[in-house]
């Protein structure tokens, strides 16, 4: 019983065959998927899959590379569109500093406007950070004094530091196929420090596919090589990570929790 809690089943690479990526998870014991939103042309087709298909979620939001040109997107667009019974989560937002592909100040507002969504609903937000630890880090604290909400650091590849920082306020970290990557040392180190109560395991698919897969489009099957490099690594059994990865995976998305 894995979960995938972090794919972007409408993307160029997974979309073209959808069907038979969906069987190979299955085939491989994912028995959930969350269908994650960058923009807001994707929404109708990532919430599309969901509803077709029983073992899939979806998410609303804006990519940090995307704030600059989705200045409407704001709290209550978020929110009303995270009403639909399929929509588990808000993001993926955040700030990405290292490609600036949109304004940064502009990241920060739109960051904002992600939390201030999944205040209002209940529902976690799905955090991306990248050479923007500090920020990041300021900006969840100083939100989470105006009222608490919940969250997660997905395809998490900072520092201890900042994992830290995270887990004090509550927040999961979800650990992607970077992490079986042999220059990885520190996020290895890191990956078995993060209490078990608190780790989600995700692909980030048609991206970064662990290893035996490097250079092969992902897909959400290869989260079980994942879930067995984790597993190894954190002295567990297999079957122990994907049973307490999905466990928390319902807590957290808990509108999935069905």
């Amino acid at each position: 019983m894995l979960t995938d809690s972090h794919c972007h089943l409408n993307h160029k690479g997974l979309v073209e065959e959808q069907a038979a990526v969906l069987a190979r998870a299955r085939a491989a014991g994912v028995t959930t998927m969350l269908n994650i939103s960058t923009k807001a042309r994707e929404w109708d087709e990532v919430i599309g899959v969901a509803e077709r298909e029983p073992d899939v979620w979806a998410s609303v939001g804006i990519h940090p590379h995307e704030a600059d040109v989705h200045p409407d997107v704001e709290t209550e667009t978020l929110a009303l569109r995270a009403q639909h019974p399929r929509v588990v989560g808000i993001g993926e937002s955040g700030l990405d500093f290292y490609y600036d592909h949109s304004d940064r100040d502009r990241q920060r507002e739109s960051f904002r406007s992600h939390i201030a969504a999944a205040r209002q609903t209940g529902l976690p937000i799905i955090v991306h950070t990248r050479d923007a630890e500090e920020d990041t880090h300021r900006i969840l604290a100083d939100e989470m004094e105006k009222g608490a909400f919940t969250g997660v650091i997905h395809c998490f590849t900072a520092s201890a530091d900042f994992a830290r920082e995270a887990l004090d306020l509550g927040l999961f970290i979800s650990m992607s196929g970077i992490v079986t990557f042999k220059n990885a040392r520190d996020l290895q180190a890191t990956a078995r420090e993060i209490p078990a109560d608190r780790l989600l395991i995700e692909t980030d698919a048609p991206f970064l596919a662990p290893v035996p897969h490097r250079g092969k489009p992902c897909e959400p099957a290869f989260v079980a090589d994942t879930a067995r490099f984790l597993a190894d690594l954190r002295g567990e059994t297999v079957e122990a990570l994907a049973a307490s990865t999905s466990a928390n995976f319902r807590k957290l998305f808990s509108k999935a929790a069905v």
